[in-house]
C-alpha cells in the first residue's frame, strides 16, 4: 500500500496540473497533454534503468549480503546520473521539431517552452528514484510515499504561484506548471538523499557516496537488466505517446479529451505500479533466499490482487463517465468524447493491471528481455495498428485509437502471465 500511495502520489502531479491547466482553456490542455507523453516516453527509459537496483538489491538481501546493496546503490547512481544527463538533453533539442508532429498551431506554440523547462527535472527525478529503488529493495516502502505526498503539496503551491502569477510573481501560464514541476522534484531529491544518508536503519548498507572505485561488473549487471526494462517501458508508453500523437491529428477537442480521460485511467494505474513493484520485492527476496514456492506464491498474488482491485476500478468509471470529465474543463465539445473514453477504459482496467503485474514479477525473476520483445509486439505489432483501423477506416476517431490500445493491453497480459508460468515453474525445477 505504501507503493501504490506513492504512485498515486506521482500520478497526482499530473492530474493536479491538469486541472490547473485545464483553467487556461483546451489548447493550453491539448499542450500539455501533447508534452507530458512525449516526456514521459523519454523519462521512462530512465525509470526503467533506476528499477535494474530493485531487484538486485533484493536478491542480496535475501543472501543477506548488505555490503554489495551499498555498492548496487552507489553503481547505480553513475549510471542514472549519465542517463538522467542524456535523457534531459535529448528532451531538450527535441523540443525544437516539434511542429513536425502536425498538431495545431496554438497548441505546439504554447508546448515547447513548456518541454524545454520540464526537461531539466529529469535530473532531480532520476535522483530522486535512485535512492527510491534502493530502500524499497530493502522493503522500506514508507518514506517514498511520505516525501511524494509531501511533494505534491509543492507542486500544487507552485503551480498556484507560477501559473495563475501569485504572491508577486507574473502569471506564466502553462511554463508555469513547468517551474513547478522542476521545483518540485528537487525537492524530493535533495529529501531522499538527506534521508537515506542520515537514517540508523540503513547504517550497515553504507548509503554514503564514499565511492571505494567504479565498479564496472556492476555497472554493467544494471545495464543489462535496466536497458531491457527501460525499453519494455518504452514501447509500452510509447503507445499512449503515439496514441496521444494520432488522436491530435483529429482536433484540439478529442487530444483535450484524451488527456482527461488517461490523467483519469492513469489513478487505478498507479495503485497497479504500486502493486507490481511490491510483487518485483518479494519475488526477487524469496528467490534470493532459495524458497521457491513462496517464491511462486508472491507472483500469483501479485496477479489476485491486481484482478480484484481493476474490477472495481473499472465499475467505478462507468458509474462516474459523465461527471469525472467536468472536474476538468467545462467545454461541451470535450466532455461527451472524454466520457466514451473512459468507458473504453474502464474496459481495459484488468488486463491493464495483468500485464503491469506481469512484468513487476518477471522483473524479481530478472527476466527480462523476453517481456520485453512481448510488449513490443503487443503494442505495436498488433494494439496500434488495430488502433489505427478503428480510428481512421471505420471512422471512430479518437475511440478507435483506445479500443486498440484495448487489444495490445490484453494480449500483453495474456502473454506474461503464462511467461511468469513457466518460469518460476523452470527456477524451483532447477534446483
Amino acid at each position: 500500500m505504501p507503493v501504490a500511495i506513492g504512485q498515486v502520489g506521482h500520478v497526482m502531479f499530473g492530474v493536479v496540473d491538469s486541472l490547473m491547466v485545464g483553467s487556461l482553456g483546451k489548447d493550453p490542455l491539448a499542450a500539455a497533454s501533447l508534452v507530458n507523453g512525449i516526456v514521459i516516453l523519454i523519462l521512462i527509459l530512465g525509470l526503467g534503468m533506476s528499477l535494474a537496483a530493485t531487484p538486485l538489491i533484493g536478491i542480496a538481501k535475501g543472501k543477506k549480503n548488505n555490503d554489495e546493496c551499498g555498492i548496487i546503490l552507489r553503481q547505480s547512481l553513475i549510471v542514472n546520473g549519465v542517463f538522467s544527463i542524456l535523457l534531459s538533453l535529448l528532451l531538450f533539442f527535441a523540443s525544437y521539431f516539434l511542429e513536425l508532429l502536425n498538431q495545431p498551431y496554438e497548441v505546439t506554440l504554447m508546448a515547447d517552452s513548456y518541454m524545454r523547462i520540464i526537461s531539466a527535472s529529469i535530473i532531480p527525478f532520476m535522483i530522486f528514484q535512485t535512492y527510491r529503488q534502493f530502500v524499497e529493495g530493502l522493503s522500506f516502502t514508507k518514506p517514498a510515499m511520505y516525501i511524494t505526498l509531501a511533494a505534491n503539496l509543492i507542486n500544487v503551491l507552485g503551480n498556484w504561484i507560477f501559473i495563475h502569477g501569485n504572491l508577486g510573481m507574473p502569471a506564466l501560464g502553462l511554463d508555469g506548471a513547468g517551474y513547478s514541476t522542476f521545483l518540485t522534484r528537487g525537492f524530493m531529491a535533495v529529501l531522499m538523499m538527506y534521508f537515506v544518508m542520515n537514517s540508523p536503519r540503513f547504517k550497515e548498507y553504507d548509503p554514503t557516496l564514499k565511492f571505494r572505485s567504479i565498479n564496472w561488473e556492476m555497472i554493467h549487471k544494471i545495464i543489462k537488466l535496466g536497458f531491457p526494462i527501460g525499453v519494455a517501458f518504452f514501447f509500452e508508453v510509447g503507445a499512449f505517446s503515439a496514441s496521444a500523437v494520432i488522436i491530435g491529428w483529429l482536433g484540439s477537442a478529442q487530444l483535450a479529451a484524451h488527456q482527461i480521460a488517461i490523467s483519469i485511467a492513469s489513478i487505478s494505474f498507479m495503485f497497479i505500479v504500486g502493486i507490481a513493484t511490491a510483487s518485483t520485492i518479494r519475488v526477487s527476496t524469496k528467490m534470493g533466499e532459495e524458497k521457491f514456492i513462496e517464491m511462486k506464491r508472491a507472483g500469483l498474488s501479485a496477479f489476485a490482487l491486481a484482478s480484484i482491485f481493476m474490477a472495481f476500478s473499472a465499475i467505478l468509471f462507468i458509474l462516474l463517465k459523465d461527471f469525472l470529465p467536468t472536474l476538468f474543463i467545462s467545454d461541451n465539445e470535450v466532455i461527451p468524447i472524454a466520457s466514451s473514453l473512459i468507458v473504453i477504459g474502464a474496459l481495459f482496467q484488468i488486463s491493464d493491471g495483468i500485464q503491469a503485474v506481469g512484468l513487476g514479477v518477471l522483473r524479481g525473476l530478472t527476466d527480462v528481455k523476453v517481456p520485453m520483445l512481448i510488449t513490443f509486439t503487443a503494442y505495436w505489432v498488433i494494439g496500434l495498428p488495430a488502433g489505427g483501423y478503428f480510428a481512421f477506416i471505420m471512422k471512430m476517431g479518437a475511440v478507435g485509437v483506445w479500443i486498440g490500445l484495448l487489444i495490445g493491453l490484453s494480449v500483453a497480459a495474456l502473454v506474461l502471465t503464462i511467461r511468469f508460468s513457466i518460469k518460476s515453474n523452470r527456477i524451483k525445477n532447477e534446483h
